[in-house]
């Protein structure tokens, strides 16, 4: 896994795109600051840059520079039940991870790969759905090959889980729930 982790890391940091397993889906996922591997993800996914982005982090403090302090309040993850919290974002942010919001989507993963790779570069990564806008988000490998293999720089090899769908999206500051958990 080392090996695939540092291909992983030096892809993301030469401004490409992977793919890569989550708690649930496969992601599509670039820095969040590099604003030309934004735009690729965006056209390759054909996502509106208006509904904005999510960011995955290993621990809290890579998303010190990204969500306002807040950031320390995000809880520890649930590894069956993954949460992605919507807070308020750092000034500074594109409105290409934001889209048209004042607020950053985050979470901490608890998929073991998708963690290395966010270590290994020392920062939160994006993470959308392996999916074109509005198509079911793939879960398999054979079909993430077959629908992306050509689109992205890299898939890093691993298996989604521990949870089986799409991660529960809440606000943290109320606690209201956007987009209830998908099995």
């Amino acid at each position: 896994m080392k090996l695939s982790i540092t291909r992983a890391a030096d892809t993301l940091l030469r401004g490409g795109i992977i793919a890569y397993p989550t708690e649930g889906v496969f992601g599509l996922g670039c820095m969040p600051d590099d604003v030309a591997a934004l735009l690729r993800l965006l056209a390759l996914k054909r996502r509106d840059p208006r509904k904005g982005l999510i960011l995955i982090a290993s621990d809290r403090s890579q998303l010190d520079a990204w969500i306002d302090p807040d950031a320390s309040r995000i809880p520890d993850p649930d590894p069956a039940h993954p949460t992605t919290w919507i807070a308020p974002a750092q000034s500074h942010v594109s409105s290409l991870v934001t889209g048209d919001h004042a607020s950053l989507a985050a979470r901490l993963t608890s998929n073991p790969v998708a963690a290395a790779i966010c270590a290994a570069v020392e920062s939160p990564v994006v993470s959308t759905s392996a999916n074109l806008a509005g198509e079911r988000v793939v879960r398999n490998r054979i079909v993430l090959r077959r629908k992306f293999g050509a689109c992205v720089d890299y898939i890093v090899p691993g298996d989604c889980g521990p949870s089986f769908g799409a991660s529960e999206i809440r606000n943290l500051t109320t606690g209201k729930i956007i987009r209830p958990y998908a099995a």
